[in-house]
C-alpha cells in the first residue's frame, strides 16, 4: 500500500498490458484505482487471447493479488458504453483511463466469406481457453462450439495469433493444419546490416509450428468454396511483390482443402460501437484514440487513453510501456506533479 492516499480517484477501463500496467503505477501514486473489464476474468489478451501453453494464467493471478494488496478493485462483466455508462464514469472519478485495446479484427474480403466454418481467431482461440480455465461448454462458447477435431484447418495469417490458432488446432486434434501468409518468406538468418536499428526480418518459428504445420507464404486467397452453406476449400493464388505492390502470379491458381478457416489477420484497432461512440473522443486517421504520448489526453476532458486502443495493434511491451506512461500523466493533471517514472 501506498505511503499516503491522494484522495483521488481514478477509472481504468480494460484489463490488459496496458489497463494492468496504468492501474498499478496509479495505486503506487496513492490514488484511489478500479479497473473495470467486461469479460468475466481480469487480463485481456493476456487471460483469453494468448493459449496456456503460452503463458501460464497463474501468472496474472498473481500480479493480480500484487494489486490487490497494493490498493487496486477489480470489477468484471462490467462493460462500459453498455452496462455502465461513460458520462458515469466521468461524474464519478477524476479521472478515466481508456486502455480497451484495438479488438476489431481484420476480416477476408472475398467471395464465400458468409459460409459457415470460417471464424475470426479470437472467436476460436477465447473459448478454449475458457475450457481450460475449467469453464463448462454452455459458458466457454455460449455462441457456439468451434472445434478443430479431425478438421483440415486452413490459418489465415502468419503472426502470434496464426501460430496460437496452429498449436490451439494440434491440440484439439485437427486432422491437418496449414498456415497462410501472404507476404514472402522471410530468409533463415536475418542481415542484421541491413536492418539495425528496426526489426530484423527473419523466419521465426514458434514452438506452435514445431508440433506440426504446413506453412506456405506469398499466398492469396481468392474465394472461399463450399456446398449447404459449409466450407470445403480456399481458392487460392500465389503472389508476388514489385514496388511494395502485390503481383498475382499468372496461371498460379490452387484449392486447398479446408473444413476450418481461422482469420488471424490482424485487427483494425479499437471497436467503436458503444463506449468509444458514447465518449465522443476524437480519432485519428486509422480509428485509433487521438491521444499524444506526452499526455495521453484524448479530446474529452478527464478522459485518457493508452495502449492498443491509441496506437493500434501492437506488442505487449509497448502496452506496458504506454500504460505506465499514462499512469504518470494522469497523476501529474491530478497532482501537477508526478514521482513516477516515465
Amino acid at each position: 500500500m501506498p505511503a499516503r492516499k491522494t484522495g483521488k480517484r481514478v477509472a481504468v477501463v480494460g484489463s490488459g498490458p496496458a489497463g494492468l500496467a496504468c492501474a498499478q503505477q496509479l495505486a503506487r501514486a496513492g490514488h484511489g484505482v478500479t479497473l473495470f473489464e467486461k469479460a468475466d476474468r481480469i487480463g485481456g489478451l493476456l487471460r483469453y487471447g494468448i493459449p496456456d501453453f503460452k503463458m501460464e494464467k497463474h501468472l496474472i493471478d498473481r500480479r493480480m493479488r500484487q494489486m490487490a494488496q497494493e490498493g487496486v478493485e477489480f470489477r468484471t462483466s462490467v462493460e462500459v458504453g453498455a452496462t455502465l455508462s461513460v458520462k458515469s464514469l466521468l461524474e464519478g472519478y477524476d479521472a478515466v483511463a481508456l486502455t480497451g485495446g484495438a479488438e476489431a479484427p481484420r476480416n477476408l474480403q472475398v467471395p464465400g466469406r458468409e459460409l459457415d466454418g470460417i471464424h475470426f481467431a479470437m472467436d476460436f482461440l477465447v473459448p478454449q481457453n475458457k475450457r481450460v480455465a475449467g469453464d463448462d461448454e454452455a459458458r466457454a462458447a455460449p455462441k457456439g462450439t468451434i472445434s478443430a477435431k479431425g478438421k483440415h484447418v486452413v490459418v489465415i495469417g502468419g503472426g502470434d495469433t496464426g501460430s496460437d490458432c496452429v498449436g490451439t488446432s494440434n491440440r484439439q486434434g485437427a486432422a491437418s493444419v496449414t498456415q497462410l501468409e501472404v507476404m514472402p518468406q522471410p530468409p533463415e538468418r536475418e542481415d542484421k546490416a541491413l536492418t539495425w536499428p528496426d526489426w530484423p526480418l527473419k523466419l521465426r518459428t514458434s514452438s506452435s509450428h514445431e508440433e506440426g504445420v504446413g506453412r506456405d507464404f506469398a499466398v492469396l486467397t481468392k474465394r472461399a468454396v463450399g456446398a449447404k452453406g459449409k466450407i470445403e476449400a480456399l481458392e487460392c493464388v500465389r503472389v508476388g511483390w514489385a514496388g511494395g505492390q502485390i503481383q498475382e502470379i499468372p496461371d498460379s491458381i490452387f484449392r486447398l482443402e479446408a473444413d476450418l478457416v481461422l482469420l488471424a489477420m490482424g485487427f483494425v484497432g479499437p471497436r467503436q460501437p458503444g463506449m468509444l461512440e458514447e465518449a465522443g473522443v476524437a480519432l485519428d486517421s486509422r480509428g485509433n484514440v487521438a491521444a499524444n504520448v506526452k499526455d495521453y489526453r484524448t479530446s474529452v476532458p478527464k478522459l485518457f487513453a493508452a495502449g492498443d486502443m491509441r496506437r493500434g495493434q501492437s506488442l505487449v511491451v509497448w502496452a506496458i510501456r504506454e500504460g505506465r506512461q499514462c499512469a504518470r500523466a494522469v497523476d501529474e493533471s491530478l497532482m501537477g506533479s508526478s514521482t513516477l517514472p516515465r
